[in-house]
């Protein structure tokens, strides 16, 4: 249940709009808990700079947002307010947001008028409601009451003052929020976040970004965990067409919804990969690939400042993501290759890829060089000999170069 209401106090001082975030497992930080909050407050800033002038600021395990001037326009209407209310849960670290009523007063006559006030709009919005409950949370311990009274005080006065109310503590149909802190708020509905680290607190990786369905899927899980992201995509143009380029590309833009901006490095993969059909083993075709793939990745990610890569690869999924075959690629690079989804089965995958809006996208059918010039029968369990014959006749080193210095092409997302 969501609801937005705009509405003034009877007592104390004007109320305003504000969302009220809560913050999850940021708080858990101990001593470094002060730089995670202030890359969260900073991160809120970035998403919500097109919203006008506002101002965002930490109490407790709460993060509020407000219109810094009043009469700022962008918390005059509902629609305007929900889209700054949607802008803050898609922000890592945040668990939940509502919009609240906030206002002044340090008695329970004025907490118990403005909760009424609160009610009455709520429910000009939603008359079909007709039970409710009372949940107070007293950040304030100088207020003379404790939670349990405020919720039997408020919600007392509440069915005095609203006969087509009563109360259900087991199925109400909405949840009145009462929160006593330096000031106080009243709410009901909360909008869920996802959780997880504030961007630019585990470092940054480079993302090998596909057009399928498990990469950007993988990027938004490593987003989750505090990682800065930048990705790099491998295009065989005219065997990948223009509009498999532009699919990558909202995909990247999906991805950094979450993530942040970042830069998705095009590289031109052609030459390289018809070097590879011309001159290596066809049932080995794919784990070469992966084997350049990586380290082209791995020269990107060093001169961006990135400490690992990030692979979309699952257990067992395709021939490729064998532990045979993860074993043979990995050993082409130093740097630490994160796989998130390695457990994971592809139904799972799907659900995850649907959740962030990126799942349409995926399965448009255009197809990256992975999929061009896949063998019929790969070798699925691959031994030492077999990639050193496969690599014989390669020169890996300039394919590399290549890779990173032949019309790499840089996008801002």
């Amino acid at each position: 249940m969501r609801s937005t209401i705009f509405i003034w106090s009877r007592r104390g001082n004007m109320s305003t709009n504000v969302i009220l975030a809560r913050m999850g497992e940021v708080t858990l930080k101990g001593l470094n808990r002060g730089k995670f909050e202030a890359q969260l407050k900073n991160n809120l800033k970035y998403r919500l700079r097109d919203f006008g002038k506002l101002k965002i600021y930490q109490s407790q395990s709460r993060i509020y947002i407000e219109a810094k001037e009043e009469g700022n326009p962008v918390f005059e209407n509902e629609k305007s307010a929900e889209q700054i209310l949607h802008a803050v849960t898609q922000v890592f670290g945040i668990v939940s947001a509502s919009l609240a009523y906030k206002f002044n007063c340090d008695d329970i006559e004025g907490v118990q008028e403005n909760a009424l006030t609160y009610v009455r709009g709520f429910l000009q919005l939603h008359p079909e409601y007709k039970t409710f409950k009372v949940e107070s949370k007293r950040g304030n311990k100088r207020f003379p009451m404790k939670s349990p009274e405020i919720c039997d005080y408020v919600g007392g006065y509440i069915l005095e003052n609203v006969p087509s109310l009563t109360v259900n503590v087991k199925e109400p149909d909405f949840i009145l929020h009462v929160e006593i802190r330096d000031d106080n708020y009243v709410y009901a509905g909360k909008t869920m976040g996802h959780r997880g680290l504030p961007v630019g607190t585990s470092g940054k990786g480079m993302l090998l970004l596909s057009g399928g369905i498990d990469s950007p899927v993988a990027g938004y899980m490593m987003a989750s965990r505090g990682m800065q992201l930048d990705a790099v995509y491998f295009h065989s143009f005219p065997y990948t067409s223009d509009q498999a380029k532009q699919k990558v590309i909202d995909l990247a833009r999906i991805v950094s919804r979450f993530s942040g901006k970042m830069n998705l490095y095009v590289v031109n993969f052609t030459k390289i990969q018809l070097d590879m059909v011309k001159n290596s083993p066809e049932d080995m075709i794919t784990i070469t690939m992966r084997r350049v793939m990586l380290q082209i990745a791995e020269q990107l990610a060093l001169k961006t400042g990135c400490g690992c890569l990030i692979t979309g690869e699952s257990l067992g999924q395709v021939a490729s993501q064998t532990l045979e075959a993860i074993n043979i690629t990995n050993e082409v690079v130093k740097l630490p290759i994160l796989r998130p989804l390695i457990g994971m089965d592809k139904e799972a995958t799907c659900d995850l890829s649907r959740k962030i809006g990126a799942f349409e996208t995926s399965i448009l059918p255009y197809e990256d060089c992975c999929t061009v010039f896949v063998a019929k029968h790969p070798k699925t369990h691959p031994k030492h000999e077999d990639i050193e014959k496969a690599e014989a006749n390669l020169d890996i080193a300039g394919m590399v170069n290549d890779g990173v210095t032949q019309g790499l092409e840089v996008i801002e997302i």
